[in-house]
């Protein structure tokens, strides 16, 4: 039976992750603190699949692990991981990318970064909001607009003399720990990832928004056990479960398995995609690999979103005040994953996806 700290399962007939458990209990105890938990992440960096190389699922389930165990942990893994999927996509060996590392590619109003050629290299200038712990990392990938019109992607060293980083005022109760703000470049060496517009195109960009997903996905795996516990813990107190409380577990259970099974079924297809020439395979396959990877992410952060949001209401409905104020790990469980899911764009999603359906872009 699944503990608080058990690894999340994909699907029921796949071996999990349960060989790092010292990771995962690592990851327990460094909770809140980020240093200890970029060492850790670092770690897995060495060793754990990158996705679309044959073992995506096995990655978003490690990173649902991290996350059904502390959320703002997950914060600290998932992009560490994404930036070293990026620069191995990019033909850069990432066991060569020493230290802690970022992916900062959000666009905010009023601010602008820019690639500007400079003989050989290319220098940074302007600024990039939500930067997620800027002021701790070495490294992080970076998009910056360039002089043809378009985005690029650069690999910067954020120890450089020109990179100013904002001390953020982070009032938000959820992810204390993972405070994001404005980084400053002036003239900043960056190395260039491919090309304009590389970053977005590529199918990796769609696989790190559903790892994103995964992590949402295990925190209310997490959120969904801590309210289990809490029925098991009554019923030893002699206090049974009534029917509105077995009712609303049964709910989040088919849920969770529902939007588990769906994550596993995408990570299976994403890496028969990636390993089945276009000649061969049944012709529902070869329909299937048709589907745009930005479509399955659409439809992943989608249906995980929607479930998250799900898990957030009926558990706190049904445990009510008292552990949102007086349990500690429940309260921030519950404040962290709440801010994260909102990184969904919600129906503006749904429309990008309702397009791509209209002009054929779906399996069905």
């Amino acid at each position: 039976m699944p503990g608080t700290n058990a690894a999340v399962r994909l699907s029921a007939g796949r071996e999990g992750p349960d060989c790092l458990d010292p990771l995962f209990q690592a990851v327990s105890a460094g909770a809140g603190n980020v240093p200890v938990l970029l060492g850790l992440a670092q770690e897995a960096g060495k060793e754990w699949p990158r996705p679309g190389e044959g073992s995506t699922g096995l990655l978003w389930e490690l990173l649902a692990t991290v996350a059904a165990i502390d959320v703002a942990a997950a914060r600290v893994f998932e992009p560490h991981l994404d930036a070293l999927a990026i620069l191995a996509q990019a033909g850069h060996d990432p066991a060569r990318a020493g230290g802690a590392w970022g992916v900062f590619a959000a666009e905010g109003p009023g601010m602008r970064l820019t690639a500007e050629s400079n003989g050989s290299g290319v220098l940074l200038s302007g600024a990039k909001p939500w930067c997620s712990l800027a002021q701790v990392l070495d490294h992080a990938v970076v998009t910056a607009h360039t002089d043809d019109g378009g985005r690029a992607a650069f690999a910067v060293d954020l120890r450089h003399a020109g990179v100013t980083c904002e001390e953020p005022e982070w009032v938000a109760r959820g992810l204390q720990e993972i405070p994001s703000g404005t980084v400053w470049f002036d003239r900043v060496p960056a190395e260039p990832l491919q090309g304009t517009n590389w970053y977005y195109s590529r199918p990796g960009f769609a696989w790190g928004g559903m790892g994103v997903a995964a992590c949402w996905l295990g925190g209310a795996v997490g959120i969904a056990r801590d309210y289990r516990d809490s029925l098991r813990a009554g019923r030893l107190s002699g206090r049974e479960p009534d029917q509105v409380a077995l009712a609303s577990l049964g709910e989040l259970d088919r849920t969770l398995a529902s939007a588990l099974q769906y994550l596993a079924g995408t990570a299976e297809g994403i890496d028969r995609r990636g390993q089945m020439p276009a000649d061969q395979g049944s012709s529902h396959q070869r329909d299937a690999a048709r589907v745009s990877p930005w479509s399955d992410a659409l439809r992943v952060r989608g249906t995980c979103a929607a479930a998250v949001e799900r898990v957030l209401t009926v558990v706190g409905s049904n445990r009510g005040p008292g552990p949102l104020a007086f349990d500690r790990t429940y309260a921030k469980r519950m404040a962290d994953l709440a801010l994260y899911v909102r990184q969904h764009h919600g129906m503006r999603d749904d429309a990008q996806l309702g397009s791509l359906t209209l002009k054929g872009d779906a399996s069905w």
